[in-house]
């Protein structure tokens, strides 16, 4: 069976310090996994590593198969697209003008702006539910639908897989819950492949079709069911004690923290 991203033996940091530890996976096709784990554990480290923008020090990311650090940027940027936990704005772009910069790895010295490119861009507004928007100033609009115009862009990039670092930093309850269903759309509409970071552990548990806890650099556990997760697990992850009980309208775990009664 081949995965659209894997890893083998990864190990990985910045300048001489390690971080990632010896990872060895592998992501499903076209659908949604979820990096959870404390602060400073890695996972964003292993995502970046995932998507080429950290350097390898031992082991491989495979991308398609291939050994992701052979392959050029351009081609790479057609296969994958990233989008980070923030990324400032430039001053009085619109919507349109933004998301269009997800069609860059398309562009050339003999490929000019083109219907299909056009096509593409028309494509990601109408997924994210910003085409009444295209011509507003991105600043102009709500949090929620800044993640949005940044979500569009990658889609514009037209890529089969889709690597998210954190994407509801900074959102309210409402915003987050809407960019996560649009993602989870993605994998089961659109034959999208989604990884990304997540902070909220009973969102996560939620959203995910696959989860990966990562605790000092290593992927300690991986869930193909949220039912499979355990209060061990957790606390072995996070270090907090918890207790977790069944949603009955989804029949999946909810994460409850324990503390004392007086507890300050």
């Amino acid at each position: 069976m081949s995965f659209p991203l894997a890893t083998e033996n990864l190990c990985a940091g910045y300048d001489k310090h390690q971080i990632i530890h010896d990872v060895t996976l592998t992501i499903p096709a076209q659908k949604t996994t979820i990096i959870v784990g404390a602060n400073g554990s890695g996972k964003s480290t292993l995502l970046h590593t995932l998507a080429g923008l950290n350097s390898t020090q031992a082991g491989k990311v495979l991308l398609e198969g291939s050994d992701l650090s052979q392959r050029k940027r351009r081609d790479i940027a057609k296969r994958m697209s990233f989008l980070a936990q923030s990324s400032p704005i430039p001053d009085g772009i619109t919507v349109s003008t933004l998301v269009a910069r997800g069609r860059y790895p398309w562009q050339g010295l003999l490929h000019q702006w083109s219907r299909q490119d056009e096509q593409a861009v028309d494509e990601a507004l109408q997924l994210t539910g910003l085409s009444a928007f295209r011509d507003y100033p991105v600043e102009a609009l709500s949090g929620g639908q800044r993640q949005r115009c940044w979500i569009a862009m990658t889609l514009a990039q037209q890529t089969p897989l889709l690597l998210l670092d954190e994407p509801t930093t900074y959102l309210d309850l409402r915003y987050q819950v809407d960019v996560l269903i649009l993602l989870k759309t993605l994998t089961h509409q659109h034959n999208k492949t989604v990884v990304m970071v997540l902070h909220d552990l009973n969102f996560a548990l939620h959203f995910a079709d696959r989860l990966l806890f990562v605790k000092a650099g290593k992927v300690i556990a991986e869930l193909d069911e949220a039912n499979d997760c355990t209060a061990e697990l957790i606390e072995e992850t996070f270090g907090v004690r918890t207790h977790l009980v069944i949603d009955p309208r989804t029949q999946k775990p909810i994460v409850i923290p324990l503390w004392s009664a007086n507890a300050r």
